[in-house]
C-alpha cells in the first residue's frame, strides 16, 4: 500500500460518520466521535462543504448533513454496477480464501437455479451447475432462500404439497420437516446441507440481498462430505456469511 495522506483520510473518516443513519452532525459532535482537535475539524468541514460533500442542515443551525455531490457519486458508481459481475467476483473472492468451491443461485418458486459457479482446485463433483435447476428444500443455498419467506409466504407456496420429492436418503421430504428446518435456518443467519442433494457433498449457505432489502440471491461453500467436521462447519458458515454480507454491500444494501 501506498502512502497515506491523513487530511484526506480524515475527511472520508468524517463522511463514514453518516454511514450510521445519522442525519446530521455538529462541528463538536464529530471531534469527539473521532478524537480530532476541533480545530482541525473545523478546517475538514468547510472544506467538504466547498466541495459539496457536506452542506448546512436549514432546519438546525451549525449542523451538517451529507450534500448532493455524494448523491451524484453514488449514481455513477450505481449506473456502472454490474451485478453479474460482482457476483462472479464476490465468489471468486470466497473460493480463494477457503480453496472450496463456491456457488451462487436464485430461487424460482419451489426450485433454485445456479447462476455462478467458481471450483477450487480440488476435485469435487457437483449435481449442481450453472443453469441448473434443483428443488430448494434439497440444497443449502435453496434452504436459505426458503428462510427469507415468511411462514405465510412458505406455507402458500408449499400448501399443495405432502410430501417431497428427495434426491438422497437424507433429502428433507416433509413440509413439516422443512418448515422446521428453515425456522432453525432464519435464527443462525445460514444454512446447512448435510448431503441432501448429493450423497458425497455438504454446503453452508447464506444470503445475499440486493439494495433495496431484498433476497437477491444465496452463496454457498460445497465441500467432500469427509472434509468437513463441526469445526470446519463453523468456519466455513462464517466465511461464506462474510462474502455474502460484502457483496451485498457492493449491490448497495445498507449503504
Amino acid at each position: 500500500m501506498g502512502k497515506i495522506i491523513p487530511s484526506v483520510k480524515r475527511a472520508f473518516d468524517i463522511l463514514d460518520l453518516f454511514f450510521a443513519n445519522t442525519h446530521s452532525l455538529s462541528k463538536p459532535e464529530i471531534a469527539a466521535r473521532l478524537g480530532l482537535p476541533r480545530t482541525c475539524v473545523h478546517e475538514q468541514v468547510n472544506t467538504l462543504l466547498a466541495s459539496g460533500y457536506l452542506e448546512m442542515d436549514e432546519t438546525q443551525p451549525n449542523r451538517f448533513r451529507l450534500g448532493f455531490r455524494v448523491f451524484e457519486l453514488g449514481s455513477v458508481f450505481a449506473a456502472r454496477l454490474d451485478p453479474s459481475q460482482e457476483c462472479l467476483r464476490a465468489a471468486q473472492d470466497v473460493s480463494r480464501s477457503c480453496d472450496e468451491t463456491v456457488q451462487m443461485a436464485v430461487r424460482d418458486g419451489r426450485d433454485v437455479v445456479f447462476i455462478i459457479r467458481v471450483d477450487s482446485s480440488r476435485t469435487l463433483r457437483l449435481v449442481s451447475a450453472v443453469g441448473s435447476r434443483l428443488p430448494a428444500h434439497c440444497t443449502g443455498v435453496g434452504k436459505m432462500l426458503l428462510a427469507t419467506l415468511s411462514d405465510r409466504e412458505l406455507e402458500a407456496l408449499y400448501k399443495k404439497h405432502g410430501r417431497l420429492l428427495g434426491m438422497t436418503r437424507r433429502s428433507i421430504t416433509s413440509v413439516t420437516q422443512l418448515v422446521k428446518e428453515v425456522s432453525a435456518t432464519r435464527e443462525r443467519g445460514y444454512a446447512y446441507d448435510d448431503c441432501e442433494s448429493n450423497e458425497d457433498a455438504r454446503c453452508v449457505a447464506a444470503p445475499v440481498y440486493d439494495r433495496d432489502g431484498n433476497p437477491y440471491a444465496a452463496m454457498s461453500i460445497t465441500v467432500p462430505a469427509t472434509r468437513m467436521d463441526s469445526r470446519r462447519k463453523i468456519e466455513l458458515a462464517g466465511i461464506v456469511q462474510l462474502g455474502a454480507k460484502k457483496l451485498s454491500r457492493r449491490l448497495g444494501y445498507g449503504v
